[in-house]
């Protein structure tokens, strides 16, 4: 049998620092520069995308506004929330979000809340704008994750595996201070969100020509499913999910996400009724034509 663990380490990481550049008091960290390179990555792919959906491109530039003023502080505070014990003895470090230490369920949670808002003012369909929306946020996962891999953060439990991250002494928890390697769970969820990147694209171009024609709200439904999916299996190895009790949050969460996006497709293709929605089934059908 094949011992692993002997492999070349040809794929061994290790991190350069969490600074991409510095010059004189200005300071560029990897994190920031990665979530601003996603975003405005999100923003060109969902105009695009709303081109071939006949839906105004500068609609998703006013959109992209709300969804950043509502995810980002959302997803900083969540996190805040459960490691309250470390914050409160350190409240200065509340904003240092350059830091690292935000949650993706909370900027979800923040963005959707936004973008309900957004649809509802501008009487548009909230499932549309999420199906456009959704490929470039799964992207922009892909491509943030990549800012723990810098930060030495967010890092699963140690292994010898020949892609082990190499892990700083100071960033190692101290139940596990002896140990060098660890899974890189940064990588495994940064490939997973480009495969479900890839399978929301696939859908969605396919649709273009019917074949198969997709209901309003299937893609942001795939995308929760299939996201929750490899995330809670990836969230059993990290070493430092955000816990209420015994439970890690991301897991129930993901659970739940599961559940809801399939539940969500059952409703559409097998009920075959529409996603509840801000306006109604007339104004959508009208928005089409």
């Amino acid at each position: 049998m094949l011992d692993i663990s002997t492999l070349p380490l040809a794929f061994e990481f290790s991190s350069p620092g969490p600074i991409l550049v510095k010059i004189g008091p200005l300071t560029i960290r990897w994190y920031g520069f990665l979530i601003a390179s996603a975003v405005l990555i999100g923003v060109w792919l969902s105009q695009k995308l709303a081109k071939h959906r006949n839906v105004n491109p500068d609609l998703i530039s006013d959109l992209s506004i709300w969804l950043v003023l509502g995810a980002i502080p959302a997803a900083r505070i969540y996190y805040v929330l459960f490691q309250w014990s470390e914050y409160v003895q350190h409240p200065e470090r509340i904003i240092a979000i350059w830091q690292g230490g935000i949650a993706i369920h909370g900027a979800i949670i923040g963005g959707v809340t936004a973008a309900l808002i957004f649809a509802k003012r501008n009487q548009i369909s909230f499932w549309q704008l999420a199906d456009l929306v959704s490929p470039s946020l799964i992207l922009g996962q892909a491509i943030g994750r990549w800012g723990n891999f810098f930060n030495s953060e967010a890092f699963g439990s140690p292994t010898n595996v020949p892609w082990k991250l190499h892990i700083p002494p100071e960033n190692r928890p101290p139940e596990l201070a002896n140990f060098e390697y660890f899974h890189p769970t940064f990588l495994y969820e940064s490939v997973w969100d480009l495969m479900v990147f890839a399978l929301l694209l696939t859908l969605f171009f396919r649709s273009l020509s019917g074949k198969p024609a997709l209901k309003t709200g299937t893609l942001s439904l795939v995308y929760l499913a299939a996201y929750s999916l490899g995330r809670f299996w990836i969230e059993g190895l990290r070493t430092d999910s955000l816990m209420l009790g015994p439970l890690r949050i991301a897991q129930v969460v993901s659970l739940l996400g599961i559940i809801f996006g399939l539940a969500g497709l059952a409703w559409l293709y097998i009920a075959k009724r529409p996603l509840p929605d801000v306006i109604s089934t007339s104004q959508e059908d009208r928005q089409r034509r």
